[in-house]
């Protein structure tokens, strides 16, 4: 039996965060995971490939369109696992810098598969056998994995997920995407800049309906015009798939085929095989773990963090949700995560912070909205980067800040601007400090002076 003081399992951004901090408060930690390298999903299949994938394929976009490279080539497009090269290049830097951190901060790292033996114990499986380790506190923290529905033969060489899809050895001419959650529209726009035929089932009535309408129909605009083909509110009937193609029937009579389908519709918690039950714990249907406002469990030692308690299942937010679990246990200053910015890494990216319209409009909230086009802001028309707005709502009396929304090149960069402007209280709040402010010119922080001026204007 092995004991310590922390044991954390998984080794992502959540179990990560609550490792350093507790390494870093003087307590014993081990780390298990049973992937043989550190990152968890974030680091091998989920954030950190995907957006390299999707900047190397932007690069290639802004070749394909930028007239000054015509002078020496015509537009191209690379093969897909040429383009994921990059992608595992990014991968294996994350991994080495990593390493350094648990070995700098003493923290032992364990690579097997974890389950309960009882609330205090859990064995370890691996290559070398199973060895026993006992913590007075353990973090859950395994993250989370595509869903697979299991009419679907996942085995099948035309049939993916947004895992399996990192190691397709093919570029095939026409994707369906089932799912157009950020996920799929993410895959949208990589594979659409690709140079490939993309059709996108929405299971709903709008892509991506928890952000700002404005936005999510920019978006879809952007899409219709590159190519992509959005198909809302359809259900798969069936699927086969044959030796040259796959064919999705849907439930309203279509019948699609392509050269592959690449599932995105849900996630599952990665819990099944850690033997809750041993430890009084049990998961949902998604295989999600409920938490109290501290990241408790409903076993008082046992926190739970990241993906595996479901919302915002966002990386940004389970490293503080890791952090500050550990830092409850540790009785530290602790601070429960919310008012999680969303960033979606579409071509181009939107993001967002605060309400929407429609939920000041439900709250009866007089609000006033302030935008800034990027195709008059010069930055953007110096980098070519000229689609798209950043959108300001505002408290009409008061002039509080009360959302933020990007759709456009950096997004999810500009977007902090407002979220630190938000984050203070009274009258430091206000749509008058980007008035009054000077930007460097040309950036694209400019954007926010020119959103509260006309937001102003609109009110004055």
């Amino acid at each position: 039996m092995i004991e310590t003081d922390v044991l954390v399992l998984g080794a992502g951004p959540a179990g990560e965060a609550g490792a350093m901090n507790a390494s870093k408060q003087g307590r014993s930690v081990i780390v298990v995971d049973q992937r043989a390298q550190v990152g968890g999903n974030c680091t091998h299949k989920g954030t950190i490939p995907s957006k390299a994938l999707r900047e190397a394929v932007k690069q290639m976009i802004d070749f394909n369109t930028n007239p000054m490279f015509r002078a020496i080539s015509e537009p191209c497009w690379l093969p897909y696992p040429h383009v994921m090269e990059t992608a595992n290049r990014v991968v294996n830097a994350q991994v080495r810098m990593r390493s350094k951190f648990y070995a700098r901060n003493r923290v032992q790292v364990v690579h097997g598969e974890a389950s309960f033996v009882d609330p205090h114990t859990v064995a370890v499986s691996s290559e070398q056998g199973v060895d026993h380790y006992r913590a007075e506190t353990i973090l859950i923290a395994t993250g989370s994995r595509p869903y697979q529905p299991p009419e679907l033969d996942f085995s099948d060489p035309r049939i993916y997920d947004s895992d399996s899809i990192l190691e397709m050895q093919n570029t095939p001419r026409h994707l369906i995407i089932y799912g157009a959650g950020v996920i799929g529209c993410e895959y949208a726009s990589i594979f659409n800049g690709l140079g490939l035929k993309v059709d996108l089932i929405n299971t709903r009535d709008r892509l991506l309906s928890f952000l700002d309408d404005e936005i999510t129909d920019a978006l879809s605009y952007y899409f219709r015009d590159s190519g992509v083909v959005i198909r809302h509110q359809e259900e798969m009937a069936s699927l086969q798939s044959q030796d040259h193609e796959v064919v999705l029937e849907l439930k309203s009579g279509k019948k699609i085929k392509a050269d592959a389908l690449l599932w995105c519709n849900g996630r599952t918690g990665n819990t099944d095989r850690l033997n809750l039950a041993a430890a009084g714990l049990s998961a949902d249907g998604r295989g999600q773990i409920r938490v109290d406002g501290q990241y408790r469990t409903a076993v008082s030692h046992i926190y739970a963090a990241g993906d595996v308690v479901g919302w915002p299942s966002l990386a940004s937010a389970s490293y503080d949700q890791g952090r500050n679990a550990a830092n409850d246990f540790l009785s530290r200053p602790f601070n429960f995560v919310d008012d999680v910015p969303t960033g979606i890494y579409t071509i181009p990216e939107i993001s967002s912070v605060g309400k929407t319209e429609r939920e000041l409009t439900e709250d009866k909230v007089p609000y006033e909205v302030g935008q800034a086009m990027f195709k008059d802001i010069a930055r953007a028309q110096i980098t070519n980067e000229s689609v798209g707005m950043l959108k300001l709502l505002f408290h009409r009396e008061t002039l509080e800040i009360l959302g933020v929304h990007c759709f456009g090149d950096q997004a999810s960069e500009i977007v902090h601007i407002g979220q630190a402007i938000m984050k203070q209280s009274g009258t430091a709040n206000s749509l008058a400090f980007f008035a009054n402010t000077t930007f460097n010119y040309p950036t694209m922080a400019e954007a926010y002076r020119v959103a509260a001026i006309n937001g102003l204007n609109r009110v004055s």
